[in-house]
């Protein structure tokens, strides 16, 4: 009885962090209207809140880190978080890489994958895959960045907005496992698909 007890406390503790990262993203996605931040920190944190296939991956990226645990589960995010900065900087400094949509389109396909299959990797090589999206990811953030933008505080939006969705990921796969609810793979096979019909249209 105590165990259920405290598992049911800890499922509602997990549930709460997820719902409160999910609203402070979804708050932070208004603050680009603000007059005061039109192309600055607001501005930054909306725009990966504004593509399908961003908000896929970044997601992707916490099931799959939590389906990999230990180490994984914040190693990975940041990896993420880490070279996508990099592709965004690069990108604002005139850098100019091709197929970044293809790259981006073929994340959502890669990552709906490893989590539908619960791929596992050693570290190392689970942080480059995630890396080498995050570049192509970063580069799109970098090179739509609005010409009078504040470059870095548009950066530091983008990559909270980003370290939420991942935290949300996360949330939502041990809320899941909590409870004894086998989704998250089969959340991962609807990225996957949904990455196939990105491809299509």
């Amino acid at each position: 009885m105590t165990n259920r007890v405290n598992g049911m406390k800890t499922i509602s503790r997990t549930l709460w962090i997820s719902a409160v990262l999910l609203l402070f993203t979804g708050m932070g996605a208004q603050a680009h209207v603000l007059p005061n931040d039109v192309h600055g920190f607001g501005s930054g944190f909306a725009h990966p809140l504004h593509g399908l296939d961003h908000i896929l991956v970044m997601v992707a990226v916490g099931l799959w880190a939590a389906q990999l645990g230990g180490r994984a589960r914040w190693l990975v995010p940041a990896s993420f978080v880490g070279v996508m900065v990099l592709g965004g900087t690069l990108a604002m400094a005139g850098l100019r890489v091709p197929f970044t949509e293809e790259g981006i389109l073929l994340s959502v396909l890669v990552l709906g994958v490893l989590v539908a299959v619960a791929a596992r990797f050693p570290l190392t090589a689970s942080m480059a895959i995630v890396g080498i999206f995050a570049f192509f990811h970063g580069h799109s953030h970098g090179t739509e960045m609005p010409a009078n933008a504040v470059g870095y505080a548009y950066g530091a939006g983008f990559a909270l907005a980003t370290a939420l969705l991942h935290a949300s990921g996360i949330g939502m796969a041990y809320v899941t496992h909590s409870v004894r609810l086998p989704v998250v793979r089969w959340a991962g096979a609807a990225i996957a698909l949904a990455g196939v019909c990105l491809w299509a249209f």
